[in-house]
């Protein structure tokens, strides 16, 4: 075979580039390699942190809490609350007194009169009845007895008369010295400053155990019937 001088053959690659070259492809794939493991490393560390997150949260829901020890505000379990089955609680209107399995009263057949509540602050007792037809209305009931402080009775009063859907009295025949009272729903604090005052408060006044959502806390009885 003969090589004609006017077409120049193509020359093979110097070493010293060829090594270049591969050297270069060699660092290529391994930073890939490494972008790889990284990229993959961190998706591993957020599944996990996801799973912890997702764990303690439902080990604070059972324990009542919320996660990092802080009851939430709208949600969150309320440390002494009482329930009682919505189902079971009469709704008759009715005439006369009711005897009540809880005092005060959390639901059952009433009056078809309502206590006024539109922050309404009752010196003197009101009926079971008349009051409970206000918790259909979704007002929360704030009741207290001798046990109660002057000063933190003034402080709820002062709570009440700022906040629509709900109703203060005095209450003779409750245990504790305060009470908080929606339909269903009941919890007993000791002073106006315990925490579980404003939970109550923002997770029931109208909240979702309101069997009558939408009616009206006013046009009631704003005086209690002798």
């Amino acid at each position: 075979m003969s090589f004609d001088p006017r077409h120049p053959q193509p020359q093979a690659p110097a070493p010293g580039a060829r090594s270049t070259r591969n050297r270069a492809i060699a660092i290529g794939l391994s930073a890939a390699v490494v972008a790889g493991l990284v990229a993959f490393g961190s998706f591993l560390l957020l599944e996990n942190s996801a799973a912890d997150e997702k764990s303690d949260n439902a080990s604070a829901a059972h324990d009542g809490k919320h996660p990092g020890g802080h009851g939430d505000a709208k949600g969150g379990a309320i440390e002494g609350l009482k329930s009682w089955d919505a189902a079971k609680l009469g709704r008759n209107h009715v005439a006369g007194t009711v005897d009540y399995p809880m005092k005060p009263p959390v639901g059952g057949d009433h009056n078809p009169s309502w206590m006024n509540c539109d922050g309404d602050v009752y010196e003197k007792a009101v009926p079971d009845v008349n009051a409970v037809h206000s918790l259909e209305h979704g007002a929360v009931w704030v009741t207290y007895n001798g046990k109660a402080a002057d000063g933190d009775v003034a402080a709820l009063a002062e709570r009440v008369r700022k906040t629509p859907f709900t109703l203060m009295s005095p209450y003779a025949g409750q245990e504790g010295a305060i009470t908080l009272s929606a339909w269903g729903k009941q919890v007993t604090v000791d002073s106006a400053d315990d925490r579980r005052v404003d939970r109550f408060l923002a997770q029931y006044v109208q909240g979702a155990q309101t069997p009558e959502p939408g009616a009206p806390c006013t046009g009631g009885l704003e005086t209690a019937p002798r």
